[in-house]
């Protein structure tokens, strides 16, 4: 079934003009290539497979050299109009290609290749920039699965028509296939609606190298969006190195032929789209980091488990799609390379998404600049990388092996530096993969500013369910003792928890916790209490205490109440069921009230409102 967005009329037409220009990109990418291999064309005295591994650094080029001015030209001015520009100047692109087909001038085709690096260069700050632009929050995470799915179709697509093109003639007819194509680009540009620019007042800077270190230092300005922007890059490093030892695979590994490429190329492809589709599945419309820790391990296991396949494999002359998929060692390769790029879907989406959610929109498109450039950057080091592997003799198990453990290296350093990643992922398994939360009344949640969250407490992981309910950071209060366990404290303490402790047994940690609750909400962050002060032993609420009235003198901010069901009677209540996974893929349900002003708050008025939340769910 299509995305409802594909028929947005404002998400739309920049689906299909991203669309159409990464189809041109590969189909006249993979012309060239394919005419200087199949031609045997010299130029400048080189030989073709040195021509070729040219055309991919002069394909990149242009990122290095432009994406600063890319950046800054995108907050500057209206972006659909520098779209409308940028694919009008595709198709005269185009045509010079034309030329050179008809010519068969390869250093003139070259030159058009760098102008077509140039073309996306100047593009993909608009694309990624104008999306939060144009969708709102809840809908930015599908908008990125889909622009993902159409970009990695249309390299397949792209490669695929180029091969054919050059089969049915010469290149002329893959440069015409490009004019026609960079045509529908932009109609579809003509298309997409128009907006202020972000960044009117901002002086476009000159030089090329300057600029560029000044992009760098603005996307760390967040040290979310520094290291989604390395694993971002990494991706493409990854994929850069995966496709370059396909066709390697293919002829050495199972003895078949460029039809199996590809086929392996598809697969590639289309599961990158699918994951990315199912990244918008399970992100339950917002931004969940949860699944970028899910989609590196998968990453990592199937790398390592194509590497066992490939591992003492004989290669079979002759070796067709259908041969391969009637043994078990191609079907396990299939599945392989299929779950790999799928797990790299889940992976890749949310970090788009949070470099596009985590950055001031005055500055967006020169963050997204400074991604394209460090991902450039990240792709010529994968090249050298593999160059190196293959210098001292390494196999191509090998090298899958390396790769893995690369990965898991990368994960453990992401993770261990920005610990929110890990904390979602462990909030996600327990909320959706544990249990099967649903969240109703979720909008009820402000997207900005403070707000006191109260809920009935039930289990000892409340706070972890509830944090998966929402992408914003909460403060959960807890009992100190908890923040001093060895193993979870350091969970505790990255979370932001604030111990609290009764007058009696601890006074002066509890008002500390007064203090750090009305610094929180000062800042603008949430803060949830459990106002009964411990865990229910029967299933029904305790009394509130008076606390949360001193929380909303000293800082009158909304109070929203929330309650938490169907968690009692699981191994993490006081009631622990005859089995320890008795209540396992349980439907649990957080029921979000409306907000209420700070000047109609009092514990027992929360208490009521909870309770009002409870009896709904159980009617």
């Amino acid at each position: 079934m299509a995305s409802p967005l594909l028929t947005n009329p404002r998400f739309a037409p920049l689906f299909w003009t991203q669309f159409w220009g990464a189809f041109n990109d590969n189909l006249f990418k993979n012309a060239l290539v394919l005419s200087i291999t199949f031609h045997g064309a010299a130029v400048m005295g080189l030989e073709p497979a040195q021509v070729v591994a040219l055309s991919g650094g002069i394909f990149i080029l242009p990122f290095f050299l432009f994406s600063a001015i890319a950046g800054e030209l995108a907050d500057k001015y209206p972006k659909a109009l520098l779209i409308r520009w940028v694919k009008a100047a595709e198709i005269a692109i185009m045509l010079l290609g034309v030329a050179g087909f008809v010519w068969h001038v390869p250093e003139f085709l070259l030159a058009v290749l760098f102008l077509m690096g140039l073309h996306s260069t100047i593009f993909g700050p608009l694309k990624y920039g104008i999306l939060p632009e144009l969708l709102p929050r809840s809908e930015l995470v599908g908008g990125n699965a889909l622009v993902e799915l159409g970009t990695f179709l249309a390299i397949l697509l792209g490669t695929i028509g180029a091969g054919a093109a050059l089969g049915m003639a010469s290149g002329s007819v893959a440069g015409a296939a490009c004019v026609v194509v960079g045509v529908l680009g932009f109609w579809s540009a003509s298309r997409i609606p128009q907006g202020p620019p972000a960044a009117p007042e901002l002086k476009i800077s000159r030089g090329l190298f300057g600029p560029t270190w000044s992009l760098v230092r603005i996307a760390a300005r967040e040290r979310s969006v520094l290291h989604s922007i390395l694993g971002i890059s990494w991706f493409w490093l990854l994929g850069v190195v995966v496709l370059s030892i396909l066709p390697a695979i293919v002829s050495v590994r199972l003895g078949g032929s460029e039809a199996l490429v590809t086929y392996l190329l598809a697969i590639f492809s289309v599961g990158v789209g699918a994951g990315s589709l199912l990244c918008k599945r399970f992100s339950f419309q917002m931004l969940e980091l949860g699944l970028v820790p899910l989609g590196s391990l998968g990453m990592t296991a199937f790398l390592l488990d194509a590497a066992l396949m490939l591992h003492g494999h004989e290669a079979v002359p002759g070796t067709t799609i259908g041969s391969l998929l009637a043994t078990g060692a191609g079907l396990r390769l299939s599945f392989d390379l299929l779950c790999f790029s799928l797990t790299s879907g889940l992976f890749i989406v949310p970090l788009y998404t949070l470099l596009q959610e985590r950055t001031e929109e005055s500055v967006r498109s020169r963050a997204i600049a400074a991604n394209n450039v460090v991902n450039a950057g990240f792709m010529v080091v994968g090249s050298l990388l593999l160059t190196g592997l293959y210098a001292v003799g390494a196999s191509i198990p090998v090298i899958l092996c390396v790769l893995a453990l690369l990965n898991a290296a990368v994960a453990v350093y992401i993770y261990t530096v920005i610990p929110e990643f890990l904390f979602r992922f462990v909030c996600y398994c327990l909320a959706h993969l544990m249990y099967r939360l649903q969240v109703i009344g979720r909008e009820n949640i402000p997207t900005s500013g403070p707000a006191v969250l109260v809920c009935n407490h039930v289990t000892f992981v409340d706070w972890l369910v509830i944090s998966a309910a929402t992408q914003r950071p909460i403060r959960f209060v807890m009992y100190y003792a908890f923040t001093r366990i060895p193993l979870t404290g350091r969970v505790f303490r990255d979370a932001k928890v604030i111990p609290i402790a009764g007058a009696k047994e601890a006074p002066e940690v509890l008002e500390r916790a007064f203090e750090r609750i009305a610094e929180e909400l000062a800042a603008g962050e949430l803060v949830c209490i459990f106002p009964e002060g411990k865990l229910t032993t029967d299933g029904q609420m305790n009394e509130f205490k008076r606390g949360v009235e001193r929380i909303i003198e000293r800082t009158p901010v909304p109070v929203i109440p929330m309650h938490l069901g169907g968690l009692w009677g699981s191994m993490f209540s006081k009631h622990a069921p005859r089995k320890p996974f008795g209540r396992f893929l349980a439907r649990i349900t957080l029921r979000v009230g409306e907000a209420s002003a700070p000047a109609e708050v009092s514990a027992p008025q929360l208490q009521t409102r909870v309770s009002e939340l409870g009896a709904i769910a159980q009617a």
